[in-house]
């Protein structure tokens, strides 16, 4: 299901079908794709079936990805649920999942020479306290002279909060609602330039945030 609501673009991916890739054993629900079909900025809710691999590939513009089901590996490792890779532009690897799984992935946003490599494995890293009772924050990835934020978010059951313009959302965990809707886990939203929009959890949610 797919929303427009003013300046707001949200995607209840749970309400998608899965699409065809040009790996037979690899699906995708595409929630925003800027060019080329296969070669554009695109971001995507992507799974791997049990035993899928793509051959060795570079990305020149960066890549990032947040699993969230499964275990999705590459020649560098394997990353379980909660493993959260940024790959710089020029990265090159051949990945795969041997028992299957499910990544949230962003690809041709990440541009710029000098960008480090990033690899966090969330369920084991410190939360910080936010700057507000109930909040609690992950940084994914900050690095001087880019502009980009992110952070794994979680909110505490009755915190509401104010997401500014051009945050970019996706709910890993719970269900968090705005004044008309609600939005489960699994859900992707995108503010524009003028959209700043009050959120509230009643029983607690985990969120990427990136701004």
């Amino acid at each position: 299901m797919t929303i427009t609501a003013g300046d707001r673009l949200i995607h209840n991916t749970n309400a998608m079908d899965w699409q065809p890739s040009p790996s037979p054993t690899v699906w995708r629900k595409r929630l925003h794709l800027l060019g080329d079909t296969e070669k554009g900025q695109v971001t995507s809710v992507v799974r791997y079936d049990s035993s899928s691999a793509f051959p060795t590939h570079e990305h020149p513009a960066g890549e990032e990805i947040l699993v969230l089901d499964g275990v999705f590996s590459d020649e560098y490792g394997d990353y379980p649920a909660g493993s959260y890779l940024l790959n710089p532009p020029g990265f090159a690897h051949a990945p795969f999942s041997r028992s299957g799984c499910v990544i949230f992935v962003k690809l041709l946003q990440y541009g710029g020479p000098g960008r480090l490599q990033c690899s966090i494995d969330t369920q084991t890293a410190a939360w910080q306290t936010g700057d507000r009772p109930g909040i609690f924050l992950i940084s994914l990835y900050a690095q001087a002279g880019y502009p980009e934020r992110m952070q794994l978010v979680r909110w505490q059951p009755g915190v509401r909060e104010t997401l500014l313009p051009h945050s970019e959302i996706f709910i890993v965990e719970g269900e968090m609602g705005d004044r008309v809707l609600n939005h489960p886990a699994r859900t992707w939203i995108r503010h524009g330039e003028t959209c700043s929009m009050e959120y509230m959890t009643e029983a607690g949610c985990v969120f990427y945030l990136a701004q």
